[in-house]
């Protein structure tokens, strides 16, 4: 179901295609939580790091893009792999995940703060819970504050007042469980400006975030959204993909249009070393100034996914980039980074 509320709120973050001064990011650094994904991982955020920082094929420049690193051993890693096209940036954190531990922002010298708790007290390491009050304090940002649980990666916006979030995540009992569904959507309307708030029940199978949107649902512009469709009948997600797409269909955004509906191909069935199904998706792109970054993992998807995407984003170039190691430990491209709005 969605909801509407007639008087907008005075600040909403711009959609993710609006210039950017910068791209913020983290570079893998802990050995005991990367394993032998440690080096791999590096490479894959390496080519992430080029690929944004690369002009358009218009001539448009590409992304600056700051990396938080954490300690001197990563900082040596870091300079060799990216030092001449990022700035690096000293700081502690427990691991990458920016899109959920940083802030969020309206615009270059505003953000908004939350509370971060670790997906539901999964995953709860030293610093995470500091790392966006660190960011905005470098971005040079007033933040306000919220002590509610939100994460970047649990909402997408359009820009003009329209929020696609899950049931799952944001009324999860894990999250602000003395909160009413009224308290969640109010949060959202006067912390990012919702005017219109699109709820789909659930996201991805086993996915620790609990069923986080930007693995499942994207604005690619004002009024269209994008979504997977099943890869083959070993999909394990079909059941779910063809409920959010048919939801999806349904439903009107902030300015009262109906939603123009974007199946990309799903990457279907990927299993880690033990056999466990894991969230892999083409959802999680990034879009840069210059560059729309798609994760792929080896399928015969990917190439679909990328050209199903280009276009929308004329003037930019639309690449794939493996995804596989990033994976491991939990998401991918779009959310390992957070937007500063131009």
């Amino acid at each position: 179901m969605s909801d509407i509320t007639l008087h907008p709120p005075l600040l909403h973050p711009p959609g993710e295609w609006a210039p950017h001064s910068a791209i913020w990011t983290a570079w893998p650094a802990d050995e005991e939580l990367w394993l032998e994904n440690l080096a791999p991982a590096q490479a894959e955020v390496a080519a992430m790091v080029r690929a944004l920082s690369a002009p358009g094929p218009d001539g448009r420049p590409g992304d600056k893009v700051k990396v938080l690193v954490n300690g001197p051993t990563a900082m040596l890693s870091a300079e060799k792999a990216i030092g001449e096209i990022a700035e690096l940036v000293d700081a502690q954190y427990g691991d990458i995940w920016l899109r959920d531990t940083g802030p969020v922002f309206y615009s270059a010298d505003r953000c908004a703060l939350f509370t971060f708790n670790g997906w539901g007290g999964k995953y709860v390491l030293d610093h995470d819970d500091r790392v966006g009050a660190f960011v905005a304090i470098e971005a040079g940002a007033d933040a306000t504050r919220w002590d509610r649980v939100l994460e970047g990666g649990a909402v997408d916006w359009d820009g003009e007042g329209t929020i696609l979030t899950t049931r799952e995540c944001l009324l999860n009992p894990n999250r602000n469980p003395l909160m009413s569904f009224e308290d969640v959507r109010g949060l959202l309307g006067d912390a990012l400006g919702a005017r219109a708030v699109i709820w789909i029940e659930r996201g991805l199978l086993n996915d620790h975030t609990d069923g986080h949107v930007d693995n499942i649902a994207r604005f690619l512009a004002p009024g269209v959204v994008a979504c997977q469709a099943p890869a083959d009948a070993d999909d394990p997600n079909t059941a779910r993909l063809n409920e959010i797409a048919d939801f999806l269909k349904t439903q009107r955004d902030a300015r009262g249009r109906m939603l123009q509906v974007v199946r990309i191909p799903s990457p279907g069935r990927i299993e880690n070393e033990d056999g466990d199904i894991v969230p892999a998706s083409h959802m999680n792109f990034l879009i840069g100034n210059a560059t729309v970054v798609v994760p792929t993992y080896g399928t015969a998807s990917a190439q679909a996914a990328v050209d199903a995407l280009k276009p929308f984003f004329p003037g930019r170039n639309v690449v794939g980039l493996p995804s596989r190691h990033i994976l491991s430990g939990g998401g991918s491209f779009h959310c390992i980074t957070q937007q500063q709005p131009e």
